[in-house]
């Protein structure tokens, strides 16, 4: 069969089974095998299958994720978030949004140790969500808040997202992880000034709260922000000075976070098992998606579908910022549909070379997609991070009213990429400084 046609009934046989909810990572990987069945042969389909997932498990390089998924699981374990909180809410509880602001900064600094978006907007929901209705707080603003600050974790280092873009594409995930720095930063400052903004402009989304907070306890609450200090300067220094590779960095790091749990004295068996089968199952979650990405990947490169796609939009001839708007548009309707690593190992390996080919940096390129990643997070109808939000939520809410809450946010967010693109340098300064 021709590879046109067999890739026509591959996506209408994987629409199908999106439709009746297969796992994605399950519907990439027989799509690709049925793909490679139907247009090269039943021994290359099978031949694919029988060595794809030991080969893509076994890769050092993907071997950070497990450890960057430990190392924040290990901090969630510490109550290193519940501290981080503590010292964001009594430095900034008294401002007008200073609650909201407080969940988006402590957010962003747990994005430094955890690298994972669910796990973030997991943990801030069940820890100031409920703070936030206790004074107050508009419940859609509350939880659109911590819907959006959870994405942070996709560009702040250690970044999960980083990490599978520079693997599918061949990047250096060192560049990459230090990339992501300055322009998580800058949405989370973003965030924190629409936030001030929109609460000056309607104050009774949230009422300045009736607490007190001396200047010495404001002091005394910066003691809880060295675990998270300790475990960024250990990782992201580390790559940064060129004392070790990212996915040495992503052990040091696991350890340092298991010395902080064990002299807190929060360490004991129970706790190391279910720290370890926490990590597992997430870890497990991404791996079934990234193979079946790779199997579907392989359909599209062996037959030559790639190269024909790529060659039709190069021949187009089109401004370079003609394809990134392509590229934008093609994550952000995808976005709404399925997760963000699913959309990566999608996209990547038919746009990368496009993309490059027109003139595009590729680590600049990279956080140009974990930002669009970003944005998916909280898009709808899918919205992960949104959903994520309302199951963990320990009080009423509805999907709308979280949907409602992140509108805002996605407006931030598009400021933000517009920054990104107008100004390049933004995300290039730091990797052409490292060692």
């Amino acid at each position: 069969m021709d590879p046109a046609s067999a890739g026509i009934i591959v996506l209408i046989v994987m629409a199908v089974m999106l439709a009746v909810g297969v796992h994605i990572g399950v519907t990439l990987g027989l799509g690709g095998i049925l793909g490679m069945y139907l247009a090269i042969g039943p021994d290359a389909a099978w031949a694919q299958l029988a060595t794809i997932p030991f080969s893509t498990t076994n890769s050092f390089n993907l071997a950070v994720i497990p450890l960057f998924i430990l190392m924040g699981a290990l901090a969630t374990q510490a109550g290193l978030t519940t501290d981080l909180y503590k010292a964001a809410h009594d430095w900034l509880g008294r401002m007008r949004g200073g609650l909201a602001m407080a969940t988006t900064l402590a957010s962003a600094a747990f994005g430094a140790a955890c690298g994972s978006t669910i796990v973030n907007a997991a943990v801030f929901t069940r820890m100031a969500l409920p703070e936030m209705t206790k004074f107050g707080y508009d419940i859609r603003l509350s939880a659109g808040c911590i819907a959006a600050s959870g994405t942070l974790a996709s560009l702040i280092p250690p970044s999960i997202l980083m990490v599978i873009y520079a693997i599918i594409t061949e990047q250096s995930v060192a560049k990459l992880l230090v990339a992501g720095l300055i322009p998580g930063l800058l949405s989370a400052g973003i965030y924190m000034l629409g936030i001030y903004l929109g609460c000056r402009r309607w104050p009774h989304l949230a009422p300045i709260p009736e607490i007190e907070v001396t200047r010495a306890e404001k002091w005394r609450s910066l003691r809880g922000v060295w675990g998270i200090s300790f475990l960024f300067i250990l990782v992201i220094g580390g790559i940064y000075a060129g004392l070790f590779i990212p996915t040495y960095a992503g052990a040091v790091g696991a350890f340092g976070a298991f010395l902080i749990v064990v002299g807190k004295r929060r360490m004991n068996l129970r706790v190391l098992v279910d720290t370890f089968k926490d990590a597992g199952i997430t870890t497990t979650t991404i791996f079934i998606i990234v193979i079946g990405g790779i199997l579907f990947a392989r359909f599209l490169t062996y037959t030559g579908l790639v190269q024909e796609i790529s060659d039709y939009m190069l021949a187009l001839e089109m401004a370079p910022f003609m394809y990134l708007l392509a590229f934008a548009a093609l994550y952000l309707v995808l976005g709404m549909l399925i997760d963000p690593i699913a959309i990566m190992v999608m996209t990547l390996p038919v746009m990368f070379p496009i993309m490059t080919s027109v003139g595009y940096d590729p680590i600049w390129l990279g956080v140009i997609a974990i930002k669009l990643a970003e944005i998916s997070l909280i898009t709808p109808p899918v919205g992960l991070n949104v959903y994520v939000v309302r199951s963990a939520s320990p009080i009423p809410i509805t999907l709308e009213q979280v949907f409602a809450g992140v509108m805002p946010f996605l407006l931030l967010d598009l400021i933000t990429l517009g920054l990104l693109i107008m100004f390049p340098a933004i995300v290039t300064f730091l990797p052409n400084l490292m060692l």
